[in-house]
């Protein structure tokens, strides 16, 4: 059959529309945003804000909670816990759904706990019970409530199926990886929940392959997709001191490799091309690994690996190179290339949030100190430090979607614009 290159232009637009999620290019669909990698692609954003300068709107939430923002078209999609304090058989979580032009709520779901959940330590249960991001393919949500399972819902709030994932309780810290999407399935890491990372059907929540392993109950990270030099798909994951290379197909481990990411493994990755980048655990290792291989490729597929990274906030990669903020107020500059240091530098606060991205600037929110942004150049230039007169905990990465810069504290919910 001989095809017009007028018509391959249309049946290669076609293909890909079919292939793609229904998502807008201005939507933030998922944990640290369209490529999992806190970098927006979006025109620049208000760098200066306050309560009286460039706040859009303002709206109250009915509880707290670690969870990032989503933006699909014209809604924010947040999840929050409540009734936590005295009694965890009273325990709720809220979907919230929000007109982002209005800030007010579209609609909202409350669910009761259906399982036990975990109480250890306060300081092991700080993030509390509403830590995993949403994702949405633009005609669905997808939330994981921990140990109550994964619920799936339309655009309009109605529920499509429930599934559970474990109750295991595994971990003191409870469990915070977010769901993410790949092409007809939800991949699930339930490390807490059921030492296990599983694929479900999107459209029905029938589980298609569970991965199972011990290494699970100490992993935090957020999984993601990198294509390797073979042009296979791989999901790959932090686990302490390990990162693992799994087949999409069927969750079969491909490969491992070992990393200095200790006792618990909460950054997600960074990729680029092949290469992988991670960071992580309480004492700090970072390493480069290219992905593909088989089996134990410590030897052949580590690029270089050192002491030194974060514990809770993930990393951005831009223009060669990564760049962080510990949680006690570090930035870091590495080089992409040989892991090397280029520039550190304090700021004020204690950070949880992840850095975004946005026209070569870097937003830093702490916890209760406000956003930095800094140039994302090895100068790390301060531009400014913006407070709100909100003094709950601001641990939640923050989104950013057509112009505007979405936060959330365990109290309000932040819609920020440029006059």
């Amino acid at each position: 059959m001989i095809v017009s290159s007028r018509g391959l232009f249309l049946f290669v637009i076609l293909a890909f529309c079919i292939h793609s999620l229904h998502v807008d290019a201005a939507d933030w669909p998922q944990f640290r945003g369209p490529t999992g990698d806190g970098v927006s692609a979006d025109k620049a954003i208000a760098t200066k804000w306050g309560d009286e300068k460039n706040l859009l709107w303002k709206l109250e939430i009915p509880g707290k909670g670690f969870s990032s923002p989503i933006v699909v078209g014209n809604f924010v999609i947040i999840t929050c816990y409540s009734d936590a304090a005295r009694d965890l058989k009273n325990l709720k979580r809220h979907l919230i759904c929000v007109d982002r032009k209005t800030g007010k709520i579209a609609w909202s779901k409350t669910f009761t706990s259906e399982a036990t959940e975990v109480r250890g330590p306060s300081f092991g249960t700080g993030h509390g019970y509403a830590s995993h991001t949403p994702v949405s393919d633009g005609e669905r949500i997808y939330v994981l409530f921990g140990s109550s399972g994964v619920r799936a819902f339309d655009m309009k709030g109605k529920e499509l199926w429930k599934e559970g994932v474990g109750s295991d309780n595994a971990s003191m810290f409870g469990s915070a990886a977010s769901p993410i999407l790949y092409k007809d399935r939800l991949i699930v890491t339930a490390g807490a929940e059921s030492k296990s990372i599983l694929a479900l059907d999107k459209k029905t929540g029938k589980e298609l392959w569970k991965a199972e392993g011990s290494s699970l109950t100490r992993c935090y990270c957020t999984p993601s997709i990198v294509k390797n030099a073979a042009g296979t798909d791989e999901l790959v994951i932090s686990v302490p001191y390990e990162v693992w290379g799994l087949n999409l197909e069927n969750g079969k481990l491909k490969w491992y490799a070992e990393t200095s990411v200790d006792t618990n493994s909460c950054p997600s990755l960074v990729t680029q091309d092949d290469i992988i980048y991670v960071i992580g655990g309480r004492s700090g290792g970072r390493a480069a690994i290219r992905s593909g291989g088989k089996d134990d490729v410590t030897e052949s597929h580590v690029l270089w690996s050192t002491r030194g990274g974060s514990y809770v906030p993930s990393p951005i990669l831009h223009r060669g190179h990564l760049y962080w903020v510990n949680d006690r107020g570090i930035v870091n500059c590495v080089d992409a290339k040989t892991g090397e240091e280029v520039a550190r530098k304090r700021i004020d606060g204690q950070f949880y949030a992840s850095a975004v991205l946005n026209n070569d600037r870097l937003y830093l929110v702490s916890r209760f100190g406000g956003t930095a942004v800094l140039s994302a150049t090895p100068e790390l230039e301060e531009i400014a430090r913006n407070r709100l007169s909100d003094d709950s905990d601001f641990s939640a990465s923050p989104a950013v979607s057509d112009g505007q810069l979405i936060l959330r504290s365990d109290r309000f919910l932040y819609c920020i614009q440029a006059e």
